[in-house]
């Protein structure tokens, strides 16, 4: 299997760190778009002759098939391996993974809009209040991920929130805002972090 990857994209590195957990790394040949221009005004033809959104992760699976986005590669990925799912299933922990997943694809969603438009967006041109609302977003889900208590085991929606946390600390960091929201948050994060998975995926940027 081929993947579409940039180095410092979360939605990326949450595909690579369950692939790590799967045993599945090792199938998995990264075509890696890093210094290629990719951007929100800027495609990739190689990318977008697969992926017609222009989006990565894109998985070119191996009968030459092409998936996307990173839940649904996430949903095949858990299918290719007898480990435990990193999914449920069925029932009530299926369903609360799902949230997770969503509320920290959603970080990750302001987070990325947030840097397009102060970073990549000509600075005549920038709208405080949208970068105002996309960082409200997220302190909005840094506030509900303090309500709740993460377990320390790997499944879809603990690796989501882990990595949207860490690519706070990229992109982020000077807006500091997860850090101090809540010392078991950081606690929790920083147990995860050490997982080898998280530790071959970090960015090298």
């Amino acid at each position: 299997m081929k993947l579409f990857v940039s180095a410092a994209s979360p939605f990326v590195r949450k595909i690579l760190v369950q692939a790590h957990e799967c045993g599945l790394a090792d199938r998995i040949e990264p075509i890696d778009l890093s210094g290629s221009g990719l951007g929100p005004t800027s495609p990739v033809t190689e990318l977008s002759a697969s992926n017609p959104l222009g989006k990565i992760p894109a998985l070119i699976r191996d009968d030459g098939s092409v998936l996307y986005d990173s839940r649904v590669i996430a949903e095949y990925l858990d299918s290719l391996h007898d480990g435990p799912p990193l999914l449920p299933t069925s029932g009530p922990e299926r369903f609360e993974t799902l949230r997770r997943v969503a509320l920290a694809d959603g970080i990750c969603d302001a987070a990325v809009l947030g840097r397009y438009e102060s970073v990549l967006r000509p600075e005549a041109l920038r709208w405080d209040e949208f970068l105002d609302g996309q960082l409200q977003k997220i302190r909005g889900a840094i506030a509900a991920l303090a309500a709740e208590t993460l377990p320390d085991d790997a499944d879809l929606g603990t690796i989501a929130v882990a990595v949207a946390l860490g690519y706070l600390d990229l992109r982020w960091s000077e807006h500091d805002l997860w850090r101090g929201a809540d010392p078991a948050l950081v606690d929790w994060h920083a147990r995860f972090a050490e997982r080898p998975s998280m530790v071959a995926t970090a960015p090298k940027l």
